[in-house]
């Protein structure tokens, strides 16, 4: 079983390829659907799916999709089960686990991750429907007097809890600790709790027995705070990062797909491109972004089949930029070829 995990979680980070979060819950697709003036119901968001998954060449750039329970079980237009149509394209399917982030008792503004229970039952029932992986995210803020030792504690354990479920299922963990950007917070602020958020969890790994070797880390770029004064450059960026995953996370560890956190899509981008033009990293550093590489193909969409081209355009673009980034390869100037 654990070569298997292996071998699936070094597939989703693949030289020169990542993984699409398509995994917006009923409400968050929503919203994104609001913007765009498309009204949410079942049959627009599994049009919008399609439109993604159906995409020429999607394999070349991508190793994995994380995908919702409702997608999980959805077709294609011309019936085919999405889990077939992303096997087919050499993608790797996955599901979102966790039930989303709920007030954490005693820790006013914090939160933990809840969805533990029933998850083996879960997890069995999604192996069956062909998910590959897994993926669970946790909420760590910062603010004046945040986080608190009891919300890493709670999260990371939390994590870890989820990890070692999905690896007794046959299921490749995903491991998410997002440590926000919102808020004004420094660089320097960043980089400390990233450091004590990511010591927290494989601490919590450890304890509870999971195989790095069949888990991806998904976390937050170590970056200045929306409303700091000072923005670092790219540059710093990918150094304080780079340094910070150094310190912290195994070398046993299969891959490091980060996620965008909210930066733009080409921000994002240069982000992952400098800390692979450092070079010297033990893990494969790619990317598993939603908003990042959804945006512009979402707009360009607009809920009209007769869009699907160009929708499909922009997401191979997108998908394109980061999977040279992933190699360190990317530049500034090939945005012109979008």
């Amino acid at each position: 079983m654990s070569n298997t995990l292996n071998e699936i979680a070094k597939a989703m980070v693949a030289p020169g390829k990542g993984i699409l979060a398509a995994d917006e819950s009923t409400g968050t697709i929503g919203r994104r659907f609001d913007g765009i003036h498309v009204e949410n119901t079942e049959p627009n968001r599994r049009a919008y799916r399609d439109m993604l998954f159906t995409t020429k060449g999607i394999g070349d750039y991508l190793g994995g999709v994380i995908l919702y329970d409702e997608t999980l079980r959805q077709k294609s237009a011309d019936g085919t089960a999405f889990v077939d149509l992303l096997n087919r394209n050499g993608v790797l399917p996955g599901i979102k686990v966790d039930a989303g982030a709920k007030p954490l008792a005693f820790c006013p503004g914090e939160t933990v991750t809840e969805g533990l229970d029933n998850l083996p039952a879960r997890c069995n029932e999604y192996v069956k429907l062909g998910a590959k992986f897994a993926k669970w995210r946790a909420v760590i803020d910062i603010g004046a007097d945040l986080p608190s030792s009891t919300s890493i504690a709670a999260n990371a354990h939390a994590l870890a809890r989820y990890a070692a479920i999905c690896q007794e299922a046959g299921l490749v963990p995903i491991v998410e600790p997002e440590v926000l950007m919102d808020g004004d917070h420094t660089i320097e602020r960043c980089e400390l709790v990233t450091e004590w958020t990511l010591n927290a969890v494989f601490e919590a790994l450890y304890m509870n027995r999971v195989s790095l070797e069949g888990s991806v880390l998904k976390p937050s770029m170590v970056i200045s705070g929306k409303k700091c004064a000072r923005q670092a450059g790219v540059e710093e960026v990918a150094e304080r990062t780079v340094r910070i995953l150094k310190r912290t996370v195994p070398a046993a560890v299969a891959g490091i797909a980060f996620l965008s956190g909210g930066q733009s899509d080409e921000v994002a981008t240069a982000h992952l491109d400098a800390m692979n033009k450092l070079g010297n990293n033990p893990w494969p550093l790619s990317f598993s972004y939603g908003r990042a590489l959804q945006q512009k193909p979402l707009k360009a969409w607009a809920g009209s089949a007769a869009n699907v081209p160009a929708a499909q355009a922009a997401l191979t673009h997108r998908g394109r930029m980061n999977g040279l980034a992933a190699l360190g390869r990317y530049s500034a100037g090939m945005e012109s070829q979008a």
